[in-house]
């Protein structure tokens, strides 16, 4: 009885601080699912020019043009995060590391296609923790994933210990 006992407290203490992690992953897990769905989400992707490889604007050019838009978010090259590229649709995604900012650029004409605001990185850094602080990151998220882990086998336990006993108490 003991080890019920043991494991009843734990689950619940567990459960009861862990909660609001595991519901922010909960929550920010279910729009990043469905992000593609919706536009304020995340920005779809647009359609640059008709275009062959050759034709595609150098990685050079297409800095240059990031950086000569008046804004904020992209005034030098440290500003980029990232630059995503879809072939297919012949456009570069342009990532600041700052306000979650885009900018989509035609591969072949060089010309703006959208600037946009991207909630959906934003909700993944939400989703691991990092938006929070980089120590929850670091330090709590492992955490979380170890109490899931006990929760899981403590309420397995919890579930299946009665169920046990009374099969045992019918076999008597």
């Amino acid at each position: 009885m003991r080890v019920y006992q043991y494991f009843r407290k734990t689950h619940k203490w567990v459960g009861i601080l862990l909660s609001v992690v595991f519901l922010n992953s909960a929550l920010t897990g279910i729009l990043l699912l469905e992000k593609k769905k919706f536009a304020w989400i995340q920005p779809p992707t647009l359609t640059g020019a008709e275009g062959k490889a050759e034709d595609f604007i150098s990685t050079r050019k297409l800095v240059e043009i990031v950086l000569s838009q008046d804004g904020t978010n992209f005034r030098s090259l440290e500003d980029i995060d990232r630059i995503d590229f879809r072939p297919g649709k012949r456009v570069f995604k342009v990532q600041s590391k700052h306000n979650y900012a885009e900018i989509q650029v035609d591969a072949v004409t060089g010309e703006i296609l959208s600037t946009a605001w991207r909630p959906s990185d934003m909700l993944e850094n939400m989703h691991d923790g990092s938006y929070y602080a980089d120590w929850l990151h670091a330090t709590l998220m492992p955490v979380a994933g170890g109490g899931l882990v006990l929760l899981s086998v403590s309420g397995l336990y919890l579930w299946l210990a009665p169920k046990v006993r009374k099969r045992r108490q019918k076999r008597k």
